[in-house]
């Protein structure tokens, strides 16, 4: 069962740094063209948040199988981002639409640099 969430788990690291990658160029393009964003970049977004919950639950149960990462770092990542994405679309909700892009390309930014170094700080 280990293999299995842990396979799932690298899988799911991998697929949430290309879906962070998109959305922040698409984001940017968004934002560069002064658009607001559409209803298939927000449930996309959402889409990327809800699966950064369940990789954290692969990770947890990681951790309960007794498979701890190098560094413990590689946990607080994980809680950062887990935390961060729907804190700044909730944040983005009451904001004023014309920042709504920037804002949300710029947390999928972050994401990426923080999802590359939780995978790099669990390997």
């Amino acid at each position: 069962m280990s293999g299995v969430i842990g396979f799932l788990h690298v899988r799911f690291a991998l697929a949430l740094v290309v879906l962070a990658i998109v959305l922040g160029l698409w984001g940017g393009y968004e934002y560069l063209r002064r658009r607001a964003l559409s209803g298939g970049f927000r449930s996309t977004y959402l889409l990327m948040a809800g699966l950064t919950f369940v990789q954290g639950a692969a990770g947890v149960g990681e951790l309960l199988l007794g498979n701890r990462p190098q560094n413990l770092l590689h946990v607080v990542y994980g809680i950062f981002a887990g935390a961060f994405l729907p804190g700044i679309y909730l944040y983005v909700g009451r904001a004023a639409k014309d920042r709504e892009a920037v804002f949300l390309a710029a947390a999928c930014w972050i994401v990426v640099i923080a999802f590359l170094r939780a995978f790099a700080t669990g390997h």
